[in-house]
């Protein structure tokens, strides 16, 4: 049936979907509610989806080259409208995890790519000091912030999340995320990293999105997308993920898979010896 959309668009609530009751077309908060403050500087208020897990898994990159990021990592629950209320609001007009407010510098920081950025300036790290290594990571981390909607909200949302399954949407974006795959399997060619030899914050974002696709930990759809094909990137997503610092970074703010996998709120390093081990 061919879907002619009125002249004027409105909200239609019930229109389905796995997260259609926490989508809205207007902003701000919905309830007054202070965010809760730890004792760190870094304060951080996620959940471990993809776009989380990039940050968290920096912060414990930081931590295990033993630099000062201690931070408590606070849960929010989307499903239940924690994004929504105020004080969230105040660190993130926009309602998405993951925010990050820096206590010892009264600074508010949010959208994902722009935290791993302000970490990476903050300590040094993660991100080169010469301006072509520095280019080439910025590079693949903007890369990756215009990509993953097209693999999130494009592909994963109309393959494993839609109501129905169309036709048209999934090729669209099926087609899309195979271009994607394929762009960073030629740039794995030559680089064991994306910005080259060193690890950076570029691979820090990119892991959680197309790592996790490789490795057929999201959408279940790594046989219909053939990801065994993607060598490189196979191969890349394999060294990434076994880095200790990384399997304790996509634990934290975890509420659902094995026990093993999951850590609520992380609040000290200590956090992670009460996890059931796998």
């Amino acid at each position: 049936m061919t879907y002619t959309p009125p002249k004027v668009w409105t909200w239609d609530s019930e229109s389905g979907g796995k997260f259609a009751s926490i989508n809205r077309p207007i902003a701000g908060p919905t309830h007054d509610k202070d965010l809760p403050v730890g004792k760190h500087p870094l304060q951080l208020h996620s959940l471990a989806t993809p776009n989380g897990v990039k940050v968290t898994v920096m912060l414990e990159e930081l931590l295990a080259k033993g630099y000062g990021a201690d931070y408590d990592a606070w849960f929010i629950d989307i499903n239940e409208g924690d994004q929504f209320s105020s004080g969230f609001v105040d660190v993130n007009p926009n309602s998405k995890i993951p925010a990050l407010f820096d206590k010892s510098t009264g600074v508010r920081v949010f959208e994902s790519g722009a935290i791993l950025l302000y970490l990476a300036e903050k300590f040094r790290a993660f991100l080169p000091r010469d301006i072509e290594g520095r280019t080439e990571t910025l590079n693949w981390l903007f890369w990756l912030q215009g990509a993953a909607p097209y693999l999130g909200g494009g592909f994963g949302h109309f393959y494993a999340y839609a109501p129905e399954k169309f036709e048209y949407p999934i090729n669209r974006f099926a087609m899309e995320v195979k271009r994607q795959l394929d762009v960073l399997n030629q740039q794995l060619e030559d680089n064991r990293y994306l910005a080259g030899d060193e690890y950076t914050i570029a691979d820090m974002a990119t892991a959680p999105w197309y790592g996790a696709l490789v490795k057929g930990l999201v959408y279940d759809a790594a046989e219909f997308l053939d990801v065994e094909s993607y060598e490189n990137v196979n191969r890349w997503a394999n060294d990434v993920y076994a880095r200790p610092a990384f399997q304790r970074g996509k634990m934290v703010n975890r509420a659902w898979g094995e026990p093993h996998e999951q850590l609520r709120e992380r609040h000290d390093a200590s956090d992670f010896d009460g996890v059931p081990k796998g």
